[in-house]
């Protein structure tokens, strides 16, 4: 076994979980999900069958990751996210064929105690603030918050804040790395 599982969590048989990773107390990890290496979960995580989860993706503690999620490389969950994955669920009525579909691109994190309905992808890089309710589309490099989630600004790899001169360009405080805004989306230069 090249990952650590604390002795109070359940690795169901069938999955797939990467060097390095670490499973902390009461995590759940069910069959069929794929699980990249260097991941950390924190307490009281559950992956449901068939999620898949690249490398070193952060899950803090109280975070459902349920069929239909893919996080790419890097990604951050913070703690008591949740993703959604039926769109009108009922008690009664069993929609497990109609799961929708999310996709948390690469670098993206997501804020303590957000929300993302299901079917909407979140972009690379992207910042969610604690709280937000996403219910559409998150572009690359974006820094949404409220309920509804709301655009506010544009944040670059580091997570700081992008402040755009008139030429449409920003650097990040801290890496020097630089970028540029063009037709509404954000790219980075070098």
């Amino acid at each position: 076994m090249d990952y650590f599982a604390h002795e109070t969590a359940v690795i169901d048989a069938g999955c797939t979980i990467g060097k390095g990773t670490k499973i902390w107390h009461f995590s759940h990890i069910m069959a069929d999900s794929i699980i990249g290496e260097n991941c950390n979960f924190g307490q009281n995580v559950v992956v449901s069958p068939k999620v898949v989860l690249g490398n070193n993706v952060k899950v803090q503690n109280n975070v459902s990751i349920y069929t239909g999620v893919t996080c790419e490389d890097d990604v951050f969950l913070g703690p008591s996210m949740v993703f959604t994955n039926v769109i009108n669920p009922r008690s009664a009525i069993n929609r497990r064929n109609e799961y929708a579909k999310t996709i948390v691109m690469q670098g993206a994190s997501i804020g303590a105690n957000a929300t993302i309905v299901c079917g909407h992808n979140i972009g690379k890089f992207a910042f969610i603030g604690a709280g937000a309710v996403v219910t559409k589309d998150i572009p690359n490099f974006a820094l949404v918050v409220g309920n509804p989630a709301k655009q506010i600004g544009w944040v670059g790899e580091y997570g700081h804040r992008l402040n755009f001169d008139e030429n449409q360009t920003a650097v990040c405080p801290e890496s020097g790395q630089e970028y540029i805004l063009k037709n509404e989306l954000v790219y980075r230069l070098k």
